[in-house]
This record gives C-alpha cells, sequence and structure tokens, in this order.
C-alpha cells in the first residue's frame, strides 16, 4: 500500500430529512479518506426500516443509482469502513441492521475495542450468535442482554462496558444517538441544516459538504439523543482523562476539518514550523511535501526556514484503492505508480522531503529512492510528527511491534535504511504545540499512544500480546518514561 498505514472508519447520520439517503450519501463521501474498503447506508422510514452496503468505494457501492434511491426515509445512518477489527467481507460491512420482535436498529462504529475478545466469549458463553466477525457487533448484544427497562438505559450501561476508542451512531424508527468513548479519543460532530435536520459526522468537513451549520462536538462520555422532540446530549459515563488521538491531526483528518475547534490544516502547518526549528537544514535549496497529508507540514517548514516550497512529487490521484496490496513487491510496485518526482524540480538540489510519519519504512525509502534516481543531490527527510514506537489498539491498523521500524531501529539505522542523507523527527513536545488545545490534561490533551506507549484507555484484550512483543528499543523507551515520571 502507499502509506503503509491505514485510516479508521467514517460514520455520518441524519435525522428529519426528505432525502436522508441523498445526504447520508453526501456526508460519507466527504468521509471517504477515511476507508476505502467498504461502505453502506440504513434508513428509517416511518414503518421501515432498510439498507444496502458492499465492498468498496461509496461510489461503486452505490454505482447501480437505484441502490440509493431506494433507501427513502427521513433518517440515515452510514458508514466507510477500514478494516481495524474483523476480516473484509460483505458480512463485516456496515451498518449493522438487526430485526427483533419488538425493535428495528442499526448500527455502525469507528474505532476499536480492546475488550470485545472478553466479551465476545462471555456472551456466546450466555447463547449470543454473532453475525459477523468484527468487535462493532459486540454492543448490541450487550444490549440485548441488559435488564434495564428502556433502550437508552440498556445503551448506556452497554456502553459503560465496552472499552478502547470509538463513536457509534445507532438508529431506530424514532431516534438517532450517537456516542462517544469515554477518553473522547474519537470524535463526533453535530450540525445542523437549514430546515431543521440534525447532522452528525467523524469529522467537521462531512458537516460542512451537507451544507449545515457546526453545532458542537460531542465529548467524551456523552451521549446524543435526536428525536422529533429535538437534540439533546447526556453523559452516559464518568470521565477521568480526556485524550484526543493525535493521529487525527497528523495523519486521518482532512485539512479542512477542526477537531476539537482546532483546524487540522493549522496544526500541521505549525508542526512544520516546530519541525523546522527542531531540525533545520541550513544548506539544503527546496522543500517539498509528500501529497497529500504532508503538504501542510512541508509548507510550515518552508515557510519557517526561508526556503523555496516546490512540487517536487506528484500523486497520481485516479489509484484509488487498487494498490492497498498484501506483498510488499506489490506495495513497492504501488508507490511507483501513484507517486512520481518531478525531475527538473529536483534535478541537482539539495532536498527537504517532507513526510506526517514513517510505519515500516518501505514506503519512505522507496520515496527517497525516486528522488535521487530524478536527480537530486540529497534528500534530507523530516518527519512532522514523532516516531511511531508503540502499536495502537484504539482503531488503527499498526497493531504489532514487528511491523514499526522505530520500534526495531535507531533514528541513525532508519537514515542509513531509508537511504537519505539525514532524518528529524519532530518531537512529542513540539506536536503537542502544534496542536495547541486548551487543556491542562496530559500531553496537551492528546492520546500519544503511538509515540510514547502511554494508552489511556488501558490495553486490556491485548496486554499480554502487547508485553510480550515488546522490543529492546520499546523497553528502553518505556523504562526512560518511567524514570522522567
Amino acid at each position: 500500500m502507499y502509506k503503509s498505514l491505514n485510516e479508521e472508519c467514517g460514520v455520518f447520520g441524519v435525522w428529519n430529512h426528505a432525502e436522508a439517503n441523498q445526504v447520508v450519501y453526501y456526508g460519507l463521501h466527504s468521509l471517504q479518506h477515511r476507508g476505502q474498503e467498504a461502505a453502506g447506508i440504513v434508513v428509517a422510514d416511518h414503518d421501515t426500516m432498510r439498507g444496502h452496503r458492499d465492498l468498496g468505494l461509496l461510489a461503486e457501492v452505490f454505482r447501480d443509482k437505484q441502490k440509493l434511491e431506494r433507501l427513502k426515509g427521513h433518517a440515515g445512518i452510514g458508514h466507510v469502513r477500514y478494516a481495524t477489527s474483523g476480516s473484509s467481507s460483505v458480512r463485516n460491512t456496515q451498518p449493522f441492521l438487526y430485526r427483533f420482535h419488538d425493535l428495528d436498529v442499526a448500527m455502525c462504529h469507528n474505532g476499536n475495542l480492546i475488550n470485545s475478545r472478553t466479551l465476545r466469549k462471555s456472551l456466546e458463553q450466555k447463547g449470543a450468535v454473532f453475525y459477523s466477525s468484527s468487535d462493532t457487533e459486540v454492543l448490541i448484544h450487550l444490549i440485548r442482554h441488559s435488564q434495564k427497562p428502556t433502550f437508552e438505559e440498556q445503551l448506556k450501561e452497554s456502553l459503560r462496558t465496552i472499552k478502547g476508542g470509538f463513536t457509534y451512531l445507532l438508529l431506530t424508527k424514532d431516534t438517532l444517538y450517537g456516542a462517544v468513548d469515554p477518553n473522547g479519543l474519537r470524535q463526533l460532530a453535530v450540525g445542523k441544516m437549514q430546515n431543521g435536520a440534525y447532522v452528525l459526522g467523524s469529522e467537521t468537513c462531512a458537516i460542512d459538504a451537507v451544507g449545515a451549520e457546526f453545532v458542537c462536538n460531542i465529548k467524551a462520555g456523552e451521549l446524543v439523543i435526536i428525536n422529533n422532540e429535538g437534540m439533546r446530549i447526556e453523559p452516559y459515563t464518568q470521565v477521568e482523562r480526556e485524550a484526543i488521538a493525535a493521529m487525527e491531526y497528523v495523519y486521518f483528518a482532512r485539512p479542512d476539518s477542526d477537531i476539537a475547534e482546532v483546524n487540522v490544516h493549522a496544526a500541521r502547518k505549525r508542526s512544520g514550523r516546530i519541525l523546522a526549528r527542531e531540525y533545520p537544514t541550513p544548506n539544503a535549496d527546496i522543500v517539498i511535501g509528500v501529497p497529500n497529508s504532508s503538504l501542510s507540514a512541508a509548507t510550515g517548514y518552508a515557510e519557517e526556514s526561508g526556503l523555496p516550497y516546490e512540487m517536487g512529487l506528484i500523486k497520481n490521484q485516479y489509484i484509488a484503492r487498487t494498490f492497498i496490496q498484501p506483498t510488499q513487491e506489490l506495495r513497492e510496485q504501488g508507490v511507483r505508480m501513484k507517486l512520481s518526482a518531478v525531475r527538473s524540480i529536483v534535478k541537482g538540489k539539495s532536498v527537504v522531503m517532507v513526510d506526517d510519519s514513517i510505519v515500516r519504512g518501505t514506503t519512505s525509502q522507496r520515496i527517497v529512492r525516486l528522488l535521487k534516481e530524478a536527480g537530486a543531490k540529497e534528500v534530507h527527510v523530516r518527519i512532522a510528527a514523532p516516531p511511531l514506537i508503540f502499536p495502537s489498539y484504539y482503531g488503527i491498523d499498526i497493531s504489532r511491534s514487528g511491523e514499526l521500524i522505530a520500534a526495531n531501529k535507531t533514528i541513525e539505522e532508519i537514515c542509513e535504511y531509508l537511504g537519505a542523507d539525514s532524518l528529524g523527527y519532530l518531537s512529542e513536545q513540539g506536536l503537542i504545540d502544534a496542536v495547541g488545545l486548551d487543556t491542562d490534561q496530559p500531553y496537551g490533551g492528546l492520546c500519544m499512544d503511538c509515540f510514547n506507549g502511554d494508552y489511556c484507555a488501558g490495553l486490556y484484550d491485548y496486554e499480554d500480546e502487547f508485553y510480550r512483543e515488546l522490543t529492546p528499543i520499546q523497553k528502553a523507551f518505556l523504562q526512560h518514561r518511567s524514570n522522567k515520571e
């Protein structure tokens, strides 16, 4: 694959709109960057619920326009998926639609539940039958096993049981629900359209895409309930520590989105400025960014260093999911197809190449090679985030230490592996300052789990695996952090 870093998922919902199917479609389209493996939409009419889901990009899933037109209703939820938990199959494609004797309910989910294995085993022992291998499905079984008197109370009790980073959307014939995990790792924004319809989305870019006005963010441990009586937001659990996933700012979110009222482009540009101060390259000729998520940081680096910003790499925008491939040979071919160096720009130049992250290192190595093959005299790699030393268990597909080059090689060894002339990473404090959340929470209100091994929501089912697979570099880092604390 191109980036060696896979997105999470995206969710979108609408309530009280005559063309709910179209609104959800356009909302999901703006979230396509968060998942390219599968998509689906479920709508609620006044007396029924129906949906359609399949593998592929949103436009592929609804290539036959009649499939979308048949989804008539006053409310709907939708999902674009990258498989962080569960295999890629139609059976795991969301939203899930359940039909019970007393209730129809649809559900979709962004993130990862870190106690789903334990909960699934317990529920199966009580007679639950799971349709999919996705962790998303655990919630509906918890709801149906709850003894609370109302669906809302059953939902709140179930949300208190699951652990990890998540946003959930649930839809019944008379209510739309949205929930955010107790740490606020995943975001959920609320908007309101001119006709009074409410919308919910993983990012504010989706709110903007459907012409809605931003209302608020659903905060950590909160549940939003929207029906014909209006909207209300209630806590379902006590919040001890708020920690937004730092990777939203580094890589996942679209530049035009605001996460916790901080614009993503502005945060990335500040990270580039700070990176230029921490790791200047005084003898360089030009600064280039790796398209697309690194361009904001690259412009910040160029402005701070006084170097010209050039478009030294071009991305083929028409190669979408074709090259999300399983083998290294195909991944490298994917890089060649998706990226090309602009020879006339980089030839004979000392180039600062700004990227947002290095995961396995194979893609970065290939890009450095592309630039040198195009005649670059030197390539100085600058990363607008700290090294990805630790796996993530909250919804990003980097869950094994063996996949992470920074967990297995020193900075000097990574530089040599890449074939770069120098390598510099943004510091932890630099990233915290670049985002600049107004909070007194640890790490500036960010979850820095991938960078420092501090898992704010715990590890639960992954704890044994985490400690069993620790590399010498990871052990040394954790020991150093413990000594500082």
